[in-house]
């Protein structure tokens, strides 16, 4: 359920963001290249969050 969700607000915020950026420099909004863009980021969020060790660090003293 986590890779779902994380791959739907990828593709929610990168598709706003493509939208946003499109209006601002007044080019046409092309959705195929945000939801490339989506896919790959949501990509990058997984490799990111497999490097990420889960346990905690060991208290030196």
């Amino acid at each position: 359920m986590q890779y779902i969700m994380t791959f739907v607000w990828s593709f929610i915020l990168v598709t706003m963001l493509n939208y946003v950026v499109s209006a601002v420099l007044s080019v046409d909004f092309n959705f195929q290249a945000g939801a490339i863009v989506s896919v790959v980021f949501s990509i990058l969020i997984f490799a990111i969050a497999a490097v990420i060790p889960n346990e905690p660090t060991p208290d030196h003293h």
